[in-house]
């Protein structure tokens, strides 16, 4: 019975979608693309440009930056489209608290005394007792002010200097909820700017909604009212966030700025029936199924959007290999936090607008620009041209080509800044995976759930398809001196460290802000500051200290090519510094 009512919901849906905007290119329906983006008033949805098929290949320009193909509307778009970043904007999320009460109840400038008793429990149990307190303990990079999110494309009216990015308010029929965003973990503060796209090293989503299971389901609801005066409808909201955090399976990252979403999705799924809808069950969320990733450890960081323009399969691993990435991070944050999968379904099918216009700003970041922070005039050029020859006989085969302006025939006349610009990326037609000898501990944690993944009428509906693979993509290197630390779980704090055979490496390393550049990062090796010159100030949080020695935080692996056929070093010191300069210019 379960499996007919899943293949019947699976065309009901995709019959609501196809008649909204078919992606495959049918028609669309009444003036315009009903549910979908249409900028340019044809008729059809702009997302007929993109394919995300597992054929799908770059196109002659060699990146997909447009990728709906908009022209000149992109940068209206794409600022539309940064505001769902800023603000998750799914009315249906599984875990959405009341915004008036929330804030009631953990008001900056509380001074009743009950107020206060109930934060200070908070404190102890989440970290956190006032708003201010939780955006800083979450990590939230802070708006610099600026008037772009990055080159071409401003920043949503209303985004001020200093606000924290990522918390943002969502409207529901209860009122407004505060629900985390992409900006949670894809911007960061770097030496005072605001990055959009870059990992954020600080982030600590996974970890909030570990210690939410154990706060929120047992504040009594009679409690809220008397402190907040929530109302009837804003303790309903809060009731189902009760319920929906009893069907989320959590694991505490490993370090500050690692992901568990993997774990967090399969142990998830572990809670709910095996019927196409992933339905709630509440003898499951007692008593979940086995799941490897119970124990397994598979956290990674969070990729950085610039390079998403340049790929045709997604996640660090090249798992998803059909399906537009970011309708498919709808449903994993989803599955992360309780939802119902069938109301997800029909909220994505009547708001598939907002899907375009995020997949269109994730598109078209850009990345940040190393002379833009030291200029240019710390870049040696001598040094960087040598570099550049060094990476084309030996990195170029994997992380693709970078034409530079400086081999242009007018390079004499450019301004030094100009001259050190990527003129294009030649990256591969088609995204390719490599085993290196990195950890593979995230490929073991995938194949515990990509068949149960692959098998709901919602990733069916959307044409998302995981294979679980035995390596990792070799990423293209735009903006590679600002991702630090390097590999898919962060173990190789910096380039120099990249760059050693990995029995040299560092096997520990603190973590610690990127707030000034005179002390929080070294410039030679790019990334964070080992030893001596490690900020004292860092070493008062135990979870920001790295150990390469715990599972699944290997630095091992991506070194065999530092040696020749003939097993000799392939660079000396000064060829080292030489390569590091040219990465610096990406």
């Amino acid at each position: 019975m379960n499996a007919i009512l899943g293949r019947w919901m699976v065309t009901v849906i995709a019959g609501l979608v196809a008649t909204a905007c078919a992606d495959g290119g049918g028609e669309p329906r009444g003036p315009g693309c009903a549910a979908g983006l249409d900028a340019d008033g044809d008729g059809f949805c702009d997302r007929l440009a993109a394919d995300w098929s597992r054929e799908a290949a770059l196109p002659a320009s060699g990146d997909r930056r447009d990728v709906f193909e908009l022209g000149a509307a992109l940068p209206e778009v794409a600022t539309r489209g940064l505001q769902h970043t800023l603000a998750w904007p799914v009315t249906v999320s599984g875990v959405l608290l009341p915004w008036r009460p929330l804030a009631a109840l953990f008001a900056n400038d509380a001074d009743d005394d009950q107020t206060l008793s109930l934060q200070a429990a908070a404190r102890a149990s989440l970290g956190f007792g006032t708003l201010d307190e939780m955006y800083a303990w979450l990590g939230l990079a802070r708006s610099d002010g600026g008037d772009e999110a990055f080159p071409g494309v401003p920043w949503p009216a209303g985004v001020r200097a200093g606000d924290f990015l990522g918390a943002g308010r969502v409207d529901t029929p209860a009122g407004q909820a505060l629900s985390f965003s992409c900006a949670t973990c894809h911007v960061a503060d770097l030496f005072g700017r605001t990055v959009v796209g870059l990992t954020n090293r600080r982030a600590q989503a996974n970890e909030f909604f570990h210690k939410a299971a154990g706060f929120f389901p047992n504040l009594p609801p009679e409690l809220l009212v008397s402190v907040t005066g929530a109302d009837e409808a804003e303790l309903a909201l809060f009731a189902r966030a009760q319920r929906n955090l009893g069907a989320i399976g959590t694991r505490t990252p490993q370090v500050l700025g690692l992901d568990t979403s993997l774990a967090q999705v399969s142990l998830s799924l572990a809670k709910r029936a095996e019927d196409p809808w992933a339905s709630r069950d509440p003898a499951l969320e007692a008593a979940p199924r086995p799941n490897a990733l119970e124990t397994l450890v598979a956290d990674s960081k969070p990729a950085v959007w610039w390079s998403m323009k340049y790929k045709t399969r997604w996640l660090a691993d090249g798992s998803i290999v059909s399906g537009n990435p970011v309708f498919t991070n709808f449903l994993w944050n989803e599955l992360g936090r309780g939802a119902d999968l069938r109301e997800l379904a029909q909220w994505l099918a009547d708001n598939q607008r907002v899907v375009d216009e995020l997949t269109v700003a994730i598109f078209a970041t850009e990345p940040p620009r190393w002379e833009d922070f030291f200029g240019a005039e710390s870049i040696d050029l001598a040094a960087a041209q040598r570099g550049q020859l060094l990476f084309e006989g030996t990195c170029a085969r994997c992380h693709g080509s970078y034409d530079k302006a400086w081999d242009g025939a007018q390079a004499g006349e450019l301004a030094p800044a100009e001259r050190l610009r990527t003129s294009r990326v030649r990256y591969h037609e088609r995204t390719p995976v490599l085993d290196v000898g990195t950890d593979p501990q995230r490929a073991e944690g995938m194949a515990s759930f990509a068949g149960r993944l692959n098998a709901l009428a919602i990733s069916v509906w959307m044409g998302t398809v995981v294979e679980v693979q035995g390596g990792y993509v070799p990423p293209p290197l735009e903006g590679i001196w600002a991702r630090y630390p390097y590999l898919h779980n962060q173990s190789v704090p910096t380039l120099c460290a990249l760059l050693t055979p990995a029995a040299e490496r560092p096997t520990s390393f603190w973590m610690g802000p990127s707030d000034d550049p005179d002390t929080d990062f070294d410039p030679a090796c790019v990334g964070f500051p080992l030893g001596d010159a490690v900020p004292t100030s860092w070493q008062a949080d135990p979870h920001a200290f790295f150990d390469t020695t715990t599972p699944g935080l290997s630095n091992a692996g991506h070194d065999a090519w530092l040696r020749d056929e003939a097993g000799a070093p392939r660079f000396d010191a000064a060829q080292r510094a030489d390569l590091i300069e040219f990465l610096k210019t990406l």
